[in-house]
């Protein structure tokens, strides 16, 4: 007698193959069972302690978020909804180069600080760990969904020579690559960097070279957020595929988008630039959110030079008049490298939270220049989030049909109007891009938001719907399936996901969160 079975579910197995109608049996948190056309072949159906009817309903794997930032909101929120219920069951945390381990306790001090707008100032959470090792610890004792984590480059380097522009020592780059080889050994699958954030940003490529060595001999993978997405973007991918070639590394491309005017239909260039690398042998792949604007904080768009010396120094050279005019400067007439090289047009800033609640009026607003933004950066102590609205729609669609495309929301879930990516890229790219437009069919784009991202971190038996592999699955109604999350709602839960199962418990039940915490960690495989 199993645990459950799943009953004439249309399977769509993540593997890209035609879908086919089944009976699926899950007993102790694995698929023990697939009967195919069970009705009509006549063959005896399988019996379980509950039977579930799943006419209608596509049964595929659980959602994997390539791209996540959800390192405190899995801890401060048990629910955490906004990722159930879009049917992800695994996210990649320590993205961007920015994270909360490996720390010490200035560090930890430091990076709180600068990522504030991504995940509010962690006044309400424990950090009780220091290392990778503990930091996972901490998620295995219950979370809603499973994670896995990147060292992150930036957190690193802040830890091992803190916040200063200069190429690493012998000595320095030495410890950061005995930080990165401890977090790869407690469980970390791979190394991120933010190279439009400081400090990451300040590493030079034979630095990073070197760290991703380390990244290679434990079969890991490097994802770096790209030096550009806009002016010099071609340039920014070219770079990291040939660092990671020279270093022997995996490589994939975080939130790998064109934006801004100078890209306008340039993804083909970009795809080329890939292929062309794939077909020499090189290992890459990429994730995308189905959206056209991104978002970061407001801080990130500043000079680099105005980050040197960490936080403390950013808000005195805010406060000064001569040094706030050199940013204006770069900002507005020469582009900053924070904000790829572009000069900034505020009419595309749009604020999405604040830290001080005194500034909320502000919320929801497009930033109407530079005095405004220098307020706000000196009256939230750099914790203010924004929408920044320069992507194009076809350069989206096109990078999504990529035979290495994987999904990745990027969403940040702090703050009073986040992107609607954050509770909705799921049901967006069926509901949206494959149901309504057509641009993926159904099977493909289930693979690429199931399989592909399972064997780009290397998990033998997830990622798909397959006997012996882990129920970790969905099932939802292909007809309905659709985004909740707007610009002006970005909070609302999707519809048309009744059912979500981690190791074959439900956290999702009839559309509603179960109050389970089946979530783990999920460490890298030796």
């Amino acid at each position: 007698m199993m645990d459950l079975v799943f009953r004439d579910a249309e399977v769509v197995d993540g593997s890209g193959g035609d879908s086919y109608r089944a009976d699926v049996g899950i007993e102790d948190g694995r698929i023990v069972s697939i009967v195919k056309e069970a009705a009509a072949a006549g063959c005896q159906r399988p019996t379980a302690r509950r039977v579930l009817d799943a006419e209608g309903l596509v049964l595929a794997p659980g959602f994997i978020d390539m791209h996540a930032h959800s390192d405190l909101a899995l801890l401060r929120d048990p629910d955490h909804s906004a990722k159930a219920a879009q049917g992800v069951t695994l996210e990649v945390l320590g993205q961007d180069g920015l994270s909360y381990a490996p720390v010490d306790d200035r560090t930890l001090d430091e990076v709180r600080r600068a990522i504030t707008g991504w995940n509010g100032d962690a006044s309400d959470v424990d950090l009780d760990w220091r290392t990778v090792g503990e930091y996972l610890d901490r998620l295995d004792r219950g979370i809603a969904v499973n994670a896995a984590y990147l060292v992150p480059q930036g957190t690193v380097r802040m830890y091992a020579m803190g916040w200063e522009d200069r190429p690493a020592t012998g000595r320095e780059l030495d410890r950061m690559r005995r930080l990165v080889a401890e977090g790869l050994e407690q469980g970390a699958v791979g190394m991120s960097s933010g190279l439009t954030y400081t400090p990451g940003m300040y590493a030079p490529d034979s630095e990073l070279t070197e760290l991703c060595r380390v990244v290679a001999e434990y079969g890991g993978y490097y994802c770096p957020h790209h030096r550009s997405y806009g002016a010099g973007a071609l340039r920014a991918y070219e770079e990291t595929v040939t660092l990671a070639r020279e270093a022997g590394c995996a490589l994939h491309l975080a939130h790998a988008t064109m934006n801004f005017d100078v890209n306008e239909g340039r993804a083909p260039e970009l795809l080329a630039l890939l292929d062309e690398a794939l077909d020499a042998g090189a290992d890459i792949s990429l994730d995308t959110y189905p959206y056209t604007p991104g978002s970061t904080t407001l801080l990130a768009l500043l000079p680099s030079w105005a980050g040197e010396g960490g936080p403390d120094a950013t808000l005195e050279r805010l406060r000064d008049a001569a040094a706030a005019e050199r940013i204006r400067h770069h900002l507005e007439e020469l582009g900053s490298d924070g904000c790829h090289g572009v000069p900034v047009d505020w009419s595309t800033i749009e604020i999405a939270g604040v830290t001080d609640p005194a500034l909320a009026d502000h919320v929801g607003r497009r930033v109407d220049g530079w005095p405004t933004a220098r307020r706000l950066l000196l009256g939230d102590r750099l914790g203010t989030t924004v929408l920044q609205h320069v992507g194009h729609e076809e350069n989206v669609r096109t990078i999504m049909r990529h035979r290495v495309h994987t999904g990745g929301s990027d969403g940040i879930l702090h703050g009073l109007k986040p992107h609607p990516r954050a509770y909705g890229t799921f049901p967006e790219y069926l509901g949206r891009y494959v149901r309504e437009l057509g641009v993926l069919s159904l099977e493909e784009c289930v693979a690429h938001l199931t399989s592909r991202p399972a064997a780009r971190l290397r998990l033998p038996d997830r990622g798909l719907v397959k006997e012996g592999h882990v129920a970790d699955l969905v099932l939802f109604d292909p007809t309905t399936i659709a985004s909740g999350a707007t610009y002006e709602n970005p909070r609302t839960l999707p519809v048309g996901i009744p059912h979500v199962l981690i190791d074959g418990r439900f956290v999702m039940e009839d559309g509603k969160r179960t109050d389970v915490l089946a979530g783990r960690s999920i460490r890298r495989t030796p």
